[in-house]
């Protein structure tokens, strides 16, 4: 008897299985142009870094709470969770502001 919480594989070759391949391969292609734009925004905070004065700046929280604000706003307006979109945004922030902060001190 399977296992209600554990959802069955699809058999290869199924119509399920294709779908599920489709599926892949778009989402690949979405996390192409998702690290493309993290690319896009890696040079703006290399820049943005550069016009700060201290690291108590670059850490900001002020504006870490203003960016959330507006990507929960984003995601309401596309209908998207904004929950996921505010998790996935705290975590890239923290691992921009360690960059930004790392790149100050090597300057």
């Amino acid at each position: 008897m399977p296992n209600p919480l554990t959802p069955e594989r699809p058999k290869p070759g199924s119509v399920q299985a294709e779908q599920l391949k489709a599926v892949r391969i778009a989402i690949n292609e979405v996390d192409e142009q998702m690290v493309g734009l993290i690319s896009r925004r890696e040079r703006l905070v290399r820049r943005a870094g550069s016009l700060k004065d201290d690291d108590e700046s670059v850490r900001a929280p002020a504006r870490v709470e203003q960016v959330i604000s507006n990507v929960r706003g984003y995601a309401e307006k596309l209908d998207v969770d904004p929950a996921v979109v505010e998790r996935t945004y705290r975590a890239m922030i923290e691992a921009f502001i360690e960059f930004e902060l790392k790149v100050r001190r090597t300057s």
